[in-house]
């Protein structure tokens, strides 16, 4: 199988996350991608390949004008407003408030965000615009008849709305090949988000949809982020409706238990005729991820890929999250090795 990685993830290595109240290294670092790259390497995965420049326009597919503008010169506007520190967003339009777009940064910030976790510094931009060109570069293969492509995407993307970033999301990685699938001609696309977190972005973007099906398997959002969606009764609106499935577990769940989701998520897959698969790989439903709370074992994701494969569509993997750096490498790359047959 082949992998599609950009260096230029590195860009992204900002230094501060608040969490509990305190200021820490991020969750979300560089490491992550690169101990996955390693284990790709040491077990010979197949051929690694340089993404691809494809531009704006495949993300303004998704995102909005005024949002990839935003996140374009944030870093800028905030150093020329005299900011010493990280741009961390701190104020939001809550309930009885105007939602408009402020002119200053920080009103700006608040506008743009869904959370005070995701910091934003020197170098995001041009991560978060190669995380797309390497998801972009994985669809662009699958459509041109591959069988499965892994795009080590960083950072992640499974968060962001069409004009919201958070939960280290900045452009939504897999909602952007699931759409350029659409526009090249494939009728119906699923997206299967296997992250433990709810994967509200893609949610949000395809919700009044029905040529785009969107299964989530995550944590209870009333105990975890994102809190505010990803619950069951959110099926899709107008002609979407029908077409989005969130399957909830709580603390402490096993792969015996998580794996009967994956099973109604795929079976939803075959009735729905999808003619290609999008997969949001987070591998934090690992039993020591430092931010979860599922109880997944490393040979669990040699199944998951094999079940995946069993589905018989070309499939596109985005790296989502995953925090035991120890453990992302060998528990992304058992997913790709279970859908090729190598378990």
């Amino acid at each position: 199988m082949k992998t599609v990685f950009s260096p230029l993830h590195n860009r992204r290595d900002v230094k501060t996350e608040l969490d509990g109240g305190l200021l820490i290294a991020p969750h979300e670092k560089p490491s992550r991608a690169e101990t996955i790259l390693a284990r790709v390497k040491s077990q010979a995965l197949g051929e690694i390949v340089e993404p691809e420049e494809f531009g704006l326009e495949p993300i303004k597919r998704v995102h909005t004008d005024n949002y990839v503008e935003f996140l374009e010169n944030c870093w800028q506007e905030w150093q020329s407003d005299g900011k010493q520190g990280e741009a961390i967003p701190v104020f939001w339009a809550g309930r009885g408030m105007r939602h408009r777009e402020p002119k200053d940064i920080d009103g700006r910030l608040g506008y743009y965000s869904m959370g005070a976790d995701t910091s934003i510094s020197d170098g995001t931009w041009e991560a978060a615009c190669a995380s797309v060109n390497v998801a972009l570069t994985g669809q662009k293969l699958v459509a041109g008849g591959e069988r499965a492509v892994f795009a080590l995407c960083r950072p992640p993307g499974h968060h962001a709305h069409a004009d919201l970033f958070g939960g280290y999301c900045f452009f939504n990685n897999a909602a952007i090949a699931a759409q350029a699938f659409r526009d090249q001609g494939y009728e119906r696309v699923a997206v299967l988000d296997v992250d433990f977190h709810h994967g509200n972005g893609t949610q949000s973007i395809f919700y009044h949809r029905n040529d785009v099906l969107t299964i989530s398997l995550h944590g209870d959002p009333d105990l975890v982020f994102p809190h505010f969606l990803g619950f069951e009764d959110e099926t899709g609106e107008g002609e979407g409706e029908g077409y989005n499935l969130n399957i909830v577990y709580p603390p402490g769940t096993p792969f015996s238990v998580w794996r009967q989701g994956l099973e109604t998520a795929c079976r939803r897959i075959a009735d729905f005729g999808a003619d290609a698969l999008v997969v949001p790989l987070g591998v934090d439903t690992f039993e020591d991820d430092p931010i979860s709370f599922f109880k997944l074992t490393s040979p669990d994701y040699l199944t998951l890929g094999q079940r995946l494969a069993q589905l018989g569509l070309p499939t596109l993997f985005t790296m989502e999250g995953g925090y035991d750096v120890d453990a992302i490498g060998v528990n992304a790359v058992n997913v790709m090795q279970g859908f090729e047959g190598k378990a």
